[in-house]
């Protein structure tokens, strides 16, 4: 079975929301074994809904809509759907009087334009919205499927998990897509794809590299019978690409390199401090907000010019020695955070950024009773990138260390 999901609304082609329903969905589909091969959004224009319908509906079998199912003028989905199969639309007494029900609950008199959310076509059967009163439809004519959802993430998927895939799951048969995700720093994609050209090849799972500013992604993708034959051609490459790549990779799936920390001085029980110039706080930031933090983030010193520094302890000698921004300025970073607030480990990042060149570096400081290491990387991209960049290389040797040397 191939898909196209149709997100509905201006808002989205420009920029002022996220479409993380196509995302989500995009996830769904390969579970039930449905090739997603278009995602087309479109703005809140009735003609040219009407048309990218169509144009769906001559390449897809399955068409899922989100959005576009309020009480609104701009609120075309229904009207467009009706238009492309040819059928039209009328109040459902039944339905009318649930919606009449619900929004009893809210104060004032409600709006008559409400009514328009109770009316369906002949050949499409209604999705319940216990979240909102936009309901769904499902609708089957000439071999095709069309599914319109809420355009509310939440809604769209309570809606999906209960009103959508049951039905899916009985009228799809056969294969499963499954995917993995593994994740890598340090290398280029040029070099990640050189390592892994023998696996590129393969047809069943596919192997697909790609960046993020946290490093390369590999997406292994399989296809199979049943969801057991998938995740065993899955695993054959993975540990083919462990193997391979086993010092840069860093995660899985879903994977953060702040979670992936915060479990290692979990487990440890140790502590972590942080002192940064560079990256703005971002950092810290970064750190406190990784799951249960709290238990082992103990704070952030922010020192974004000298002065800083040598209030927090940092001797100015070191500075006038060496420079601003160097390895041994956040090697002095990395011991003052952790005399300083006491901790295990202390974690510095300080660099020289050039905007205008597109070109930096970062300094990365390690220090524990254990350990002093300190590490430069290459950074590229404009200012916000390149302090993203840095802290994943923080996190990426702290990573490392607390593998190997605590």
């Amino acid at each position: 079975m191939k898909a196209e999901i149709i997100p509905v609304g201006t808002e989205i082609l420009l920029g002022n929301i996220v479409d993380t329903n196509s995302c989500f969905l995009a996830n769904q589909l390969p579970l039930l074994g449905i090739d997603l091969y278009f995602i087309s959004t479109v703005g809140d224009n009735e003609k040219r809904l009407v048309d990218t319908l169509k144009r769906a509906w001559r390449r897809a079998d399955l068409i899922i809509t989100t959005g576009g199912l309020g009480p609104t003028e701009d609120d075309i989905t229904r009207e467009a759907i009706g238009k492309l199969v040819g059928e039209e639309l009328k109040v459902d007494d039944k339905l009318w009087q649930e919606l009449k029900d619900w929004l009893r609950r809210y104060p004032g008199k409600m709006p008559q334009s409400n009514m328009k959310q109770a009316t369906i076509i002949p050949s499409a059967r209604v999705i319940p919205n216990r979240m909102g009163t936009a309901p769904g439809w499902w609708v089957e004519k000439d071999n095709h499927i069309i599914i319109a959802l809420p355009g509310p993430h939440d809604e769209m998927k309570l809606m999906w998990q209960e009103g959508v895939l049951p039905k899916l799951e009985q009228k799809v048969t056969g294969e499963v897509i499954l995917s993995r995700v593994i994740k890598t720093f340090r290398l280029a994609e040029a070099k990640v794809e050189e390592l892994v050209a023998h696996l590129s090849k393969l047809s069943n799972p596919t192997l697909a590299t790609y960046i993020n500013p946290d490093g390369v992604y590999l997406r292994i993708t399989a296809k199979a019978k049943n969801k057991t034959e998938a995740q065993r051609l899955i695993s054959q490459s993975e540990e083919q690409i462990q193997t391979i790549l086993c010092p840069y990779i860093w995660g899985v799936d879903d994977d953060t390199l702040d979670s992936v920390v915060g479990k290692l001085l979990r487990a440890r029980n140790l502590s972590l401090a942080t002192m940064e110039s560079c990256t703005e706080g971002l950092l810290c930031s970064t750190i406190a907000s990784g799951p249960e933090s709290h238990t082992y983030f103990k704070g952030g010193l922010l020192a974004c010019c000298n002065e800083a520094k040598t209030a927090y302890g940092v001797e100015t000698s070191i500075m006038e020695r060496y420079g601003n921004e160097n390895t041994q300025v956040a090697k002095a970073m990395a011991e003052t955070a952790r005399r300083k607030l006491k901790t295990d480990i202390g974690l510095s990042v300080g660099g020289n950024l050039n905007p205008d060149k597109n070109s930096g570096d970062a300094f990365v400081g390690l220090s524990s009773d254990k350990f002093e290491q300190t590490f430069t990387h290459i950074l590229r991209g404009n200012r916000s990138r390149m302090k993203q960049r840095a802290v994943f290389a923080a996190l990426f040797d702290l990573r490392n260390m607390l593998l190997e040397e605590v």
